[in-house]
């Protein structure tokens, strides 16, 4: 997608968002329920590194958790609640969208990509994240084109808009290969590791994620070329828009005020400088009060 297209793109999605606001949490079942509660919960896709996933101590950790945390003590502020308890609900993939659409959890921080088919189902806050989907190959046969993977294996996780990217992407280049679905990015991984696969397809950042740091980071790939355009978003239910309101609140004054900078760096930082195009979503989406 050419640069000024996804621009374009960006510019009217923040359009879209930049709406009259209704009186303050007027009339939203789920900052109802965090009211009465006290608490928030919130869900996470797990090993899903540098977004969301679980450390050592078990504990939510990463880019999209931090911008959760930060939505929760805006909420917490606006509601008047002090000490307002977050409750983490760990996830799969497959399940996130039927945990925010059942109102299992409030919100969802992970890679979620924003497409129409979903919002059908769920909503979803302003963008948080531009990423692209890519394959990742070993050093040693590397794969610089989809054309590459003729003849050969790519693993991609099920319920993933990069599994029906892939799968269109294959189809309309009519490159033969199979598809190897699998439930999770560790699973991706080790069929690389073990030669069960020739390439493992996902978001380019988080195939970075799942190398950086490791001994054998130097022993993988990414394609020269990116199958598609990935705009994360953060999850929400639907028809709720005074809980929308006050999630893009939280949002647009990180991006505003430049909170989302340290957070940026706190995670993605070792992956270089936002690139222009993050941060025109960033910049274009500091939506006044």
């Amino acid at each position: 997608m050419a640069p000024m297209i996804r621009t374009l793109f960006l510019v009217a999605l923040a359009w879209a968002f930049a709406l009259p606001a209704l009186p303050a949490f007027a009339q939203s079942a789920s900052l109802a329920k965090i009211k009465r509660d006290g608490a928030m919960v919130i869900g996470y896709v797990e090993g899903a590194a540098p977004f969301s996933y679980t450390d050592a101590a078990g504990q939510a950790q990463g880019y999209s958790v931090d911008l959760c945390r930060a939505i929760a003590l805006d909420i917490s502020a606006h509601l008047g609640i002090a000490g307002m308890k977050t409750r983490w609900v760990p996830l799969t993939a497959q399940e996130r969208i039927e945990a925010v659409r059942s109102r299992r959890v409030d919100l969802e921080c992970g890679t979620t990509t924003w497409t129409l088919t979903r919002h059908a189902a769920v909503d979803f806050s302003l963008i948080t994240f531009v990423d692209g989907a890519n394959i990742l190959s070993p050093a040693e046969a590397p794969a610089g084109r989809l054309g590459d993977f003729a003849g050969k294996r790519i693993a991609v996780m099920s319920g993933t808009t990069t599994e029906k990217v892939l799968r269109n992407a294959l189809a309309q280049r009519q490159v033969k290969a199979e598809v190897i679905v699998i439930g999770t990015r560790a699973e991706g991984m080790a069929l690389l590791e073990q030669k069960k696969a020739d390439g493992f397809a996902s978001d380019r950042t988080t195939l970075i994620g799942a190398v950086t740091g490791a001994k054998a980071q130097s022993r993988f790939k990414l394609m020269d070329e990116d199958l598609s355009i990935e705009p994360y978003a953060l999850m929400l239910p639907r028809d709720d828009q005074d809980f929308r309101v006050a999630v893009n609140r939280a949002l647009a004054g990180l991006y505003r005020g430049g909170g989302i900078r340290a957070i940026y760096d706190r995670w993605l930082g070792p992956l270089g400088a936002p690139s222009v195009l993050l941060n025109a979503t960033y910049f274009i989406q500091s939506l006044p009060e």
